[in-house]
């Protein structure tokens, strides 16, 4: 698994990440949040312990669309001045048709 680009604000991040197709994406996820979390708490970066949320979303991307995804993530500051990460989300969902229930979306 690469890392292309890693980036988010406080209360959420963005990950672009090539997995290879022997890897199942629950795995991979596994392996990012557990490897990720076990770096920020042993680097003592934050006070007390880090945790990530249980959920997380998943969506493919072209080749073509790699460089706009990379620059999308790096100037997330930038994109939640005009949208919260809530409206971008819900509008990412329905961009790509993916149904979803409101109850069960931001906990």
């Amino acid at each position: 698994m690469t890392a292309r680009r890693v980036g988010g604000i406080e209360h959420h991040v963005h990950v672009l990440i090539d997995i290879p197709k022997t890897l199942a994406l629950a795995e991979a996820m596994k392996q990012l949040k557990g490897g990720s979390s076990h770096a920020i708490n042993k680097a003592e970066l934050i006070s007390g312990q880090f945790a990530w949320q249980d959920g997380y979303s998943a969506f493919t991307v072209s080749t073509s669309a790699i460089p706009g995804v990379v620059e999308y993530i790096a100037k997330q500051r930038e994109h939640h001045r005009t949208r919260t990460f809530e409206e971008e989300y819900v509008a990412l969902l329905k961009k790509n048709s993916v149904g979803y229930d409101e109850r069960y979306l931001f906990g």
